[in-house]
């Protein structure tokens, strides 16, 4: 399936506990390559600048984004976020600013989601690995109707471990039975996986800008976090750490 056509799909519905992705063959981040030159492009409402990639290939596959060494490191050490973890969120933004630009997302709602879930995978000491992969596991509360909404098991317990009840998974926090109908594999390691930061960021960005179109406006970005999580507070929390991803990004 064309990134084009993931679009066309309409909007699933989703639980507050948790985000979904959408089934399709979308472009594999490239490993970063040197340090291309980097050009400053502002995306979205409250959205800090973004490195734009020389030599993006356009299409439906085979897309090859690269990100700036220099500026990964940089952001990385002043926003305290972890070097693979960032390649992941700027890979995922700079995908689908390709996919779909009129969506304008910033790599720092990405982070901010990813900060907010799961302190960017290192929550409860877990680490993410130099291939993406989440070292260690990152999952949300039973979801057994006592705290929160109850999702009965759909994985067999496969990702979350609870053969009884569903479980948010992964640095994104997705819930086995959207992962299992929505996830991508963004790694190109032919397996949607929502422990791999790749795929699960790269799932969020497609949700996000389906759910908000666009992202540039206040409203858009609103109800793309919204979406995600329809909690005042959750809301609150993405954009203020955006915000200053974005001012300590400059």
């Amino acid at each position: 399936m064309s990134i084009r056509a993931i679009f066309g799909f309409a909007l699933a519905a989703f639980l507050v506990v948790g985000g979904v992705g959408y089934v399709a063959a979308m472009p594999r981040p490239a490993q970063m390559v040197g340090l291309p030159v980097a050009e400053q492009v502002p995306l979205g409402a409250s959205v800090t600048v973004l490195p734009k990639q020389v030599g993006i290939e356009g299409g439906d596959s085979g897309q090859q984004v690269t990100i700036d060494g220099q500026w990964m490191l940089s952001i990385g050490a002043t926003a305290g976020i972890p070097a693979r973890a960032l390649q992941a969120y700027a890979s995922a933004a700079n995908t689908i600013d390709t996919a779909r630009p009129d969506c304008q997302l910033g790599w720092n709602t990405l982070a901010a989601i990813g900060m907010v879930e799961s302190e960017h995978g290192t929550h409860g000491g877990a680490s993410i690995g130099p291939d993406g992969q989440l070292i260690g596991s990152i999952l949300g509360p039973v979801l057994d109707g006592v705290d929160f909404d109850a999702v009965p098991d759909t994985d067999r317990g496969v990702l979350d471990g609870d053969s009884q009840w569903d479980r948010a998974v992964g640095p994104f926090q997705f819930i086995p039975s959207t992962w299992a109908a929505y996830g991508v594999d963004a790694s190109g390691d032919g397996v949607a996986d929502p422990n791999q930061i790749d795929d699960a960021a790269l799932t969020a960005a497609v949700y996000l800008c389906t759910a908000g179109q666009d992202l540039s406006t206040d409203a858009g970005w609103t109800a793309a976090v919204r979406a995600y999580n329809n909690n005042d507070d959750y809301v609150s929390a993405v954009r203020t750490q955006s915000a200053e991803y974005a001012q300590l990004a400059g």
